[in-house]
Formats: C-alpha cells, sequence, structure tokens
C-alpha cells in the first residue's frame, strides 16, 4: 500500500510561512507531480512527506497512520535527489546493496534484491563498475536501484533529472515511466519541467507560493485552467493572454474583432493557446497583425505576430506552412477553445 493523505499542512520558518495549508490525498500506486515556478515550495512539500523537513502544523498520513512526528527512517519511504550521492569507491552492486547491507539482510536476499533491481533498470552489465566510470543517465539509474532495493511504500523524487542534458533527460523520463508501470508503485516526483509534468504524471500538483493552485490530469490542467497562473504555466509554449471584455452574451477585443461569450462573470483577459489559431488573410479573423519572427522547428513553425494593441501573440502551424516575417495576416481563433479570466486570474 502507498496511500498518502495531507491535511491542512503547513510549515513554517520563524514567521514566514512557505506552505499555506495544503489538503491533498494520493491513492496507491499514482504518479503524482509536483510542479510550480522556484520558490513555490514544492521540494519543501516533498521533504516534508519525507520527513526530511518537519511538518508546523497539520497532519501527514501513510496507509491511515498518522507518520507526521515520525523520522524518515519510520516513514518506509525512499527518495531519489538530483544529486546521486554514490559511494565512488564502490562498485554498482555494493552501492546499490549498502542499505540493505547497514540493516543487517542476509547476503543472499542482498544479492537477489540487488540482481531484481539491476534487471528492471538494464544495469546487470555495470555491477561490477564504478560510478567514475559511468555516464550520468547511467549513474541516475544506479541511485533509483538503491531506492528499489528497499522495497519503499513509494518514491520520492526531487527534480533527479536536472543535472542530465536534454538528450539524457529524454531517455531517462521514458525509463523513469516503465519503471511505474513496472512496480506500480506510488511515486511523488517534483520538477520545474511542466514538459517532464505532462509526460509522466497520472496527476499534476501545480503550486503557487505555497498553496495548490490545482490538481488534476495533465489533460484536464491543460484544456480547463481553473486560474491565469495555470493557464500560463502547464503548456509549452505558453498560452496567449490578450485583454479583452464582455457585454450582452458577446466578447470584445481591443483594436480586434470579437465574439460569441456565454460565460459568467466580468472577463479582462482572454487565453488561446498557440495551436488553435488559424492564419488567414487579413481582416478574416479576431485580430489581424505584422509576422516578427518565424521559429522552424521542422514538424511545427512557431510565429509571433505584432498585433497591436493585443501584443504579440504566437501561433503554431504546420511546418510545412509558407509565411515569411513581415506578412500581414488574420488571426482566427477557435470559439471552442476559448479561455476567459476576471480581473482576480480566475477562470469564468
Amino acid at each position: 500500500m502507498g496511500s498518502i493523505k495531507l491535511d491542512a499542512v503547513e510549515k513554517w520558518y520563524g514567521d514566514l510561512q512557505v506552505i499555506k495549508g495544503v489538503d491533498l490525498e494520493i491513492q496507491d500506486g499514482e504518479f503524482i507531480i509536483f510542479v510550480g515556478p522556484s520558490g513555490c515550495g514544492k521540494s519543501t512539500l516533498l521533504r516534508m512527506i519525507g520527513g526530511l523537513e518537519e511538518t508546523s502544523r497539520g497532519a501527514i498520513v501513510l496507509d491511515g497512520t498518522d507518520v507526521t512526528d515520525q523520522p524518515p527512517s519510520k516513514r518506509g519511504l525512499s527518495m531519489v535527489f538530483q544529486s546521486y550521492a554514490l559511494y565512488p569507491h564502490m562498485t554498482v552492486r555494493d552501492n546499490m546493496g549498502f542499505s540493505l547491507k547497514t540493516a543487517g539482510a542476509p547476503k543472499e536476499e542482498i544479492r537477489q534484491k540487488v540482481d531484481e533491481a539491476a534487471r528492471i533498470l538494464k544495469l546487470e552489465p555495470l555491477l561490477e563498475r564504478r560510478p567514475k566510470d559511468m555516464s550520468g543517465g547511467q549513474r541516475q539509474r544506479v541511485a533509483i536501484g538503491r531506492s528499489i532495493v528497499r522495497a519503499p511504500t513509494a518514491f520520492l523524487f526531487d527534480e533527479p533529472l536536472s543535472n542530465l542534458d536534454a538528450a539524457l533527460r529524454v531517455e531517462m523520463r521514458l525509463e523513469i515511466a516503465k519503471l511505474h508501470q513496472s512496480l506500480e508503485t506510488t511515486m511523488i516526483y517534483v520538477t520545474h519541467d511542466q514538459v517532464e509534468a505532462m509526460t509522466l504524471a497520472d496527476r499534476i500538483v501545480v503550486l503557487d507560493a505555497g498553496q495548490i493552485a490545482q490538481v488534476g490530469t495533465p489533460r484536464e490542467l491543460y484544456n480547463n485552467p481553473q486560474s491565469l497562473f495555470v493557464a500560463q504555466f502547464i503548456g509549452s509554449p505558453k498560452m496567449n493572454i490578450l485583454p479583452c471584455s464582455a457585454s450582452a452574451g458577446e466578447f470584445h477585443l481591443e483594436d480586434g474583432r470579437g465574439g460569441a461569450y456565454g460565460g459568467g462573470g466580468s472577463p479582462v483577459k482572454l487565453g488561446i493557446r498557440p495551436e488553435h489559431i488559424t492564419v488567414g488573410q487579413p481582416g478574416s479573423g479576431n485580430c489581424d497583425g505584422d509576422i516578427e519572427v518565424a521559429e522552424y522547428l521542422g514538424a511545427d513553425i512557431f510565429l509571433f505576430v505584432d498585433c497591436g494593441a493585443l501584443g504579440v501573440v504566437n501561433v503554431r502551424v504546420e511546418g510545412g506552412a509558407n509565411f515569411k516575417v513581415g506578412d500581414k495576416v488574420g488571426l482566427a481563433f477557435a470559439p471552442d477553445r476559448l479561455h476567459f479570466f476576471d480581473e482576480n486570474g480566475l477562470a469564468t
């Protein structure tokens, strides 16, 4: 079992509150990712779950047991840091089995568990190597293997891929996804990279200044952000945010053309993702502009269109499209893909 419940959890450093009453339930076997900008509290919250940071107020419950005041060694969790922290003088086998050895486990049990973890992570050919003879990705797999042999209730990952280059990050992302499918163990993963969050998570917890801004599946957060903060944080590139107003069942764009508005409240911002905009002739859509920059990425081109008072709008088009800097274009927004936000940044 690996269910985890946070009940009104708070963290204070003197007069400074960094975690502000977080409530969260994580189901056994879920892959949960904490995301948010630097300083939002995601690593602090993870360390509180692991027992590496004291909980100032509230409760942390693992499988129905309150562990708020228990040390890390009593929680049955295993943490993987961005630093591999391997013993340089030990082989891979000895590094992976060290925690079991210090716990007094029999040699045969250690051998079997290390062999099984090595099989899962494809480390069998490396078991007699030392860390200096391996790549960064291989060393990170060893660090994960060291956690697997302990058979924890849940894995806690604190930005484990941040020290790897772009190619290795993609490779290790795939390895971690396969690892979760294989072990079916609860995993909580901290990252500032929303691409990692979108590709790995069952659910994403978006944190903002020590509070949960929204919790949901990657698809839910992408398609239905509940706030301007989530709308701009989730998605790469960012959602376009444009000034607008609404009245008499219609929205109005400054220096542009509006359309039907069936929502409530008083929106002041309209959000539209780059892939939900169609490029046509001037006057054919919701606004007109001049292409300032065209970024060719192979399968896609990102057009940065100067739309005057509306600002610069980012548009994703197919890589085969024939646009160039200086072209005057019209931009049409998909009516069923519009997002509206009020003056408090909440979805309307």
